[in-house]
């Protein structure tokens, strides 16, 4: 039997959250609400709808713009950079499997923060590079530490801010020290695929134009998140034009399919469905907090769309299960800690309810 390479052995296949569908099959359940993917529990945006529709009309027969001209001009004048500065990718999962790609070597070494997101270590262990987990500070990165981990072999240093799981977020000031003192061969790669959540003053400012002072620095973004479009996969890369030129060769043709991009262009757009999508996650942020409160259990507040908290004494992948049963999706993460989507307020009503219910059963 042939074998792949000793890598890709090693790695895990990530496993998405569980489809509304399965669990309703499979619990016989006629409502169920996914909370653990973080996705837009509010939909896509009409004018997505209308562009999507108007196009599907002249059929899809063609390829699509192989190098996204039309997305990449529409983010260029947004940001006020140039088009050779922005790579489209298929979601920011592509884009961070494409960075690994061109910048990995064998026996190169990347840090990542313990409680980040997985791809990370997943597409840097593909590669054959060692992975050095950094330890966090009550669930925030910790940059002191994670410099100390900076030698000749660091080839890659990963930060998502505001971070996932944990929806924590790395302050302006702590950023650009940090920046500032890794050195230039190393490529920091700079996750913010929860930014247009922020609500904090003190969320680094300018974040597309890093690459302008700072040539190492990528910034990775997306599309599946506020603008709620995950189902179609679309995101990108801003940085230096070389390191884009690079990525560029990197990636698949046609990585960026024809709807992805007319539905990006008009997501754009549309700034009251952004506005709606932002307050209705606040809202939905604040009464969980409470609930969380009432329950007494430990929780983080977060910058996200998402919040991180614990059940003492209960496993994660127990509670997911106890969840699951009651047609509530939530995603486990590591001990007693789960990930939980905010949704609308319906949705944030029924966890609550099932989540009283589950905790008494099982404690």
């Amino acid at each position: 039997m042939l074998k792949p390479r000793d890598e890709i052995l090693k790695v895990a296949a990530y496993v998405p959250g569980k489809p509304i569908e399965y669990v309703k099959r499979e619990f016989n359940l006629d409502y169920v609400v996914k909370l653990a993917s973080n996705e837009n529990p509010l939909g896509t945006s009409p004018k997505v709808i209308k562009a999507l529709t108007d196009y599907i009309k002249n059929g899809v027969n063609f390829y699509p713009d192989g190098s996204s001209l039309n997305i990449r001009t529409k983010l260029a004048e947004k940001y006020k950079i140039g088009v050779e500065n922005i790579l489209i990718t298929n979601g920011a999962d592509d884009a961070l499997g494409i960075i690994a790609q061109a910048y990995l070597n064998e026996g190169d070494e990347v840090l990542v923060s313990e409680y980040s997101f997985q791809r990370y270590t997943d597409n840097s262990s593909i590669m054959g590079a060692k992975v050095k987990l950094v330890p966090m500070d009550n669930f925030h990165f910790d940059l002191d530490k994670m410099f100390e981990g900076v030698n000749e072999k660091t080839k890659i240093i990963w930060l998502c801010n505001p971070n996932n799981p944990t929806g924590t977020m790395l302050e302006e000031d702590k950023v650009i020290e940090f920046i500032e003192k890794v050195p230039k061969d190393t490529l920091i790669v700079y996750d913010e695929a929860y930014r247009e959540y922020v609500s904090s003053d003190k969320y680094p400012k300018d974040t597309v134009h890093f690459f302008q002072k700072y040539e190492n620095v990528l910034t990775v973004k997306t599309f599946s998140k506020i603008y709620g479009l995950a189902g179609l996969r679309i995101g990108y890369v801003i940085g230096n034009k070389d390191i884009i030129s690079a990525l560029d060769k990197t990636r698949q043709p046609f990585n960026a399919n024809a709807l992805a991009q007319v539905a990006a262009i008009a997501a754009l757009d549309d700034e009251d469905f952004i506005k709606k999508v932002y307050e209705t996650n606040l809202e939905g942020k604040e009464y969980l907090y409470k609930v969380f409160e009432k329950l007494n259990l430990p929780y983080i507040k977060s910058e996200a769309n998402h919040i991180f908290f614990e059940s003492p004494g209960i496993d994660s992948k127990v509670l997911f299960e106890a969840l699951e049963k009651e047609g509530v999706i939530v995603r486990p993460q590591k001990g007693s800690y789960t990930r939980l989507t905010v949704g609308t307020m319906e949705e944030n009503k029924f966890f609550a309810e099932k989540l009283e219910k589950v905790l008494k059963e099982l404690k």
